[in-house]
């Protein structure tokens, strides 16, 4: 299939607002019925495993309580206007933002079609996708937010943030008509929420001890365990997104896998060679940038493409990871930023070289170099970590003036378990 004809296809998927009536596929719907399950599995509970195991043992039910209760708000938000105002009409606004005539999905029946599957499975597909995405943040302010903090600035950043650049990108908005590719959110999610999480460590200040005071993980297994979900989980996302059981989800998924595999083992090689032992947290972490570098990339590029990409993730990713951390000394808590917004930001840019058809991809749109494409794939990462760090800062700095965004001092020592929720995670600590 070239890029044009997968392209249109693509479009017409989705764009609900502009569905055409057709009949339903059975294998298509079943197909993406599975990849919302595996999508909402990679939160909960894996990504929510794969934080608790990172942070220190009193803090780890608070992680939990983050992303469950981020899955909570975020389902009511998708219903109550922010999937309209992505997905449905926009008219004479289209190109910036959609319409409300889908609040709270009023005209919405077991009949009602996007494409070939239920409107009901397109719009619980989605929603998982705008679930993980303030849940990826989590991990930069992770034990020093007030939960009270959280659930503002999750909401907020949901309609201000996320909601417009994902119209712009998959909702039929004006990056979309200059021909963006990001086939399952390189740019909408993971420089998206990479960039929120830098502002938000940055704003935020550095927990108590850092970086002076060692915060190893308090439970590998755990955090691998956690991992294991997420990369079973990404099939969903990436190869789901094909929303089509044939041949283009077969080339997702591979593509995923062989990502994250290559990113997993540059990882672990690098710091063998640095530091004289491989270690488990190297590895998962490889996995989870050739995960997030891959992701805009996996419906457009070819096996020996996604290799390349995910050795470039598992490279790129662990330097920033260490410039970060032990040269600017930001405490972006679990590495958010140098994961999965530096590894989106390489991946949407890789995605416009390695979708060529001579480079083993399914081909750009006709008369599109790769220079044309990677300059639009630039201006759209350009566009979205402006966006998404001008109004991340504000929306910050609005509920630190209003209610504070920080626990106290005492808290923070005590552990966000105890001083927040009333609870532990281990009794005999």
């Amino acid at each position: 299939m070239n890029f044009k004809k997968n392209k249109l296809f693509l479009g017409i998927l989705l764009l609900p607002g502009v569905a055409i009536a057709g009949e339903l596929n059975q294998a298509n719907t079943a197909w993406v019925l599975t990849s919302t399950a595996l999508v909402l599995f990679m939160t909960l509970p894996g990504l929510s495993l794969f934080y608790a195991g990172l942070v220190r043992s009193k803090n780890a039910l608070s992680v939990l309580m983050q992303c469950f209760a981020i899955t909570c708000i975020v389902s009511i938000l998708w219903l109550a206007g922010v999937y309209s105002f992505i997905f449905s009409d926009g008219g004479e606004l289209q190109k910036i933002i959609g319409g409300g005539s889908k609040i709270f999905m009023p005209d919405l029946g077991v009949n009602s079609l996007v494409g070939d599957i239920p409107e009901t499975v397109f719009f619980m597909f989605q929603m998982t996708f705008a679930i993980i995405t303030p849940a990826l943040i989590v991990g930069a302010f992770a034990e020093r937010m007030k939960f009270s903090a959280m659930l503002w600035f999750s909401t907020l950043w949901l309609i201000v943030v996320y909601m417009p650049v994902c119209h712009w990108i998959w909702g039929g908005g004006w990056l979309a008509d200059l021909g963006v590719m990001d086939f399952a959110g390189g740019i909408v999610i993971h420089v998206n929420a990479g960039v929120a999480a830098l502002v938000t460590a940055l704003v935020l200040g550095k927990r108590t001890g850092f970086p002076t005071t060692a915060m190893p993980p308090h439970n590998m297994p755990m955090v691998v365990t956690g991992a294991g979900m997420l990369w079973v989980g990404w099939f969903g996302f990436n190869a789901g997104s094909a929303l089509t059981a044939d041949g283009a989800a077969g080339m997702a998924m591979l593509v995923t896998h062989i990502g994250a595999s290559a990113g997993a083992l540059t990882w672990m090689f690098i710091e063998w060679m640095k530091f004289g032992k491989p270690s488990v947290l190297g590895i998962v972490t490889g996995m989870v940038a050739g995960l997030g570098t891959i992701t805009p990339a996996s419906g457009f590029v070819g096996p020996a493409g996604a290799l390349v990409i995910g050795v470039t993730a598992g490279i790129v990713c662990f330097y920033a990871t260490q410039y970060v951390k032990r040269v600017l000394k930001i405490d972006d808590s679990l590495d958010v930023f140098p994961v999965h917004g530096v590894g989106g930001v390489v991946g949407s840019l890789l995605t416009g070289v390695f979708a060529a058809s001579q480079l083993g991809g399914l081909g750009l749109a006709e008369g599109v170099s790769i220079m044309d494409q990677v300059g639009v794939q630039a201006l759209a990462v350009a566009v979205t970590v402006l966006w998404s760090a001008v109004f991340s800062y504000l929306i910050l700095k609005i509920i630190d003036k209003l209610i504070g965004l920080r626990v106290s001092g005492d808290e923070e020592v005590e552990g966000l378990d105890i001083a927040l929720h009333e609870e532990t995670s281990y009794h005999n600590l």
